[in-house]
């Protein structure tokens, strides 16, 4: 691996990571969570499909590197991997309210648990940490694509799903450098780290897109312009902030921490309640609030 293709030095500065054990009230979750946007509740529940079963594949991959850490990224390394257990259990028992709701989903998530499975038999352990840097690539472009759109896609949401999803998506800017360090430390090949993104990509969209289709079948909107038409705005706007967040990350000396990150989620992560696990439920907000990011603290509201 020549000089140019190793990450930042050590001495980059890290932003603090936190493990939050947080507590979620998810016997308030229902299947039709968004009342305006039914779709954008479609989009979510099958991407949170994937979830229980990306997360374990991304912390078995990352915790097999521990060892040859250096010790400062070991800790970190330590606390992200916290982090995504929590993600993982959260959307366990988001998905099981959901199936317990829609059974025909569980087909659904033994498919998205086999295809996880053959990734383990079938890719290396080098190859299964590119694909867990190239997936918090992913979900990096995800968080920002989000942010941008907060006032429009989550106004009238439910406050306690909306939550979830956002509580995710703030950890994901907090360690977006992470899974990145550990495989330019433990691995290094470039022409791997693209095959992983590329993967997590591909993956995921399957995953989106198989899970959004039977969602709107059984809910009797599948054969509606409307819901194809917003999707269809939705997947071309995210896919001009993925793409080029893709070939970025794939250049040589690129670092994570050259983005700047949505502002939007520090400041919701700042009102977690670490005592009682809480996070901040999501209100109906404004979006010309979100000029102003203390207009946006006055809109959230914990329950404390």
């Amino acid at each position: 691996m020549s000089p140019s293709d190793r990450a930042h030095p050590a001495s980059t500065p890290r932003p603090a990571i936190t493990p939050r054990r947080v507590s979620i009230d998810a016997d308030g979750v229902h299947l039709r969570w968004h009342r305006e946007l039914p779709e954008l509740a479609c989009v979510a529940n099958a991407v949170s499909m994937m979830m229980p079963h990306a997360e374990p594949y991304v912390v078995g991959a990352i915790r097999k590197t521990l060892p040859s850490l250096d010790p400062d990224l070991a800790d970190e390394t330590a606390r992200y991997l916290a982090q995504e257990q929590q993600h993982h259990r959260q959307h366990r028992r988001f998905n099981d309210r959901l199936i317990a709701e829609a059974p025909y989903l569980a087909r659904f998530d033994r498919v998205v648990a086999r295809a996880f499975r053959i990734l383990r038999r079938w890719g290396s352990d080098r190859f299964a940490v590119a694909f867990a840097a190239g997936f918090e690539t992913v979900a990096y472009a995800s968080a920002r694509w989000v942010e941008a759109r907060l006032g429009q896609l989550f106004t009238s949401a439910d406050p306690t799903s909306s939550s979830i999803f956002l509580w995710h998506l703030a950890e994901e800017v907090e360690h977006k450098t992470v899974a990145h360090d550990v495989y330019w430390a433990a691995h290094g090949s470039r022409r791997t780290y693209i095959a992983g993104l590329v993967t997590s990509m591909v993956l995921l969209g399957l995953v989106a897109s198989i899970g959004t289709i039977q969602l709107l079948w059984h809910q009797r909107r599948l054969h509606r312009p409307v819901a194809h038409w917003r999707m269809a705005r939705w997947t071309v706007s995210f896919l001009f902030e993925l793409l080029p967040a893709m070939a970025v990350s794939a250049l040589p000396g690129h670092h994570p921490s050259d983005l700047a990150d949505p502002p939007f989620f520090e400041l919701w992560l700042r009102d977690v309640d670490p005592e009682g696990g809480t996070v901040p439920l999501w209100t109906d907000l404004d979006v010309d609030q979100l000029i102003d990011p203390n207009e946006v603290r006055s809109s959230l509201r914990t329950g404390r």
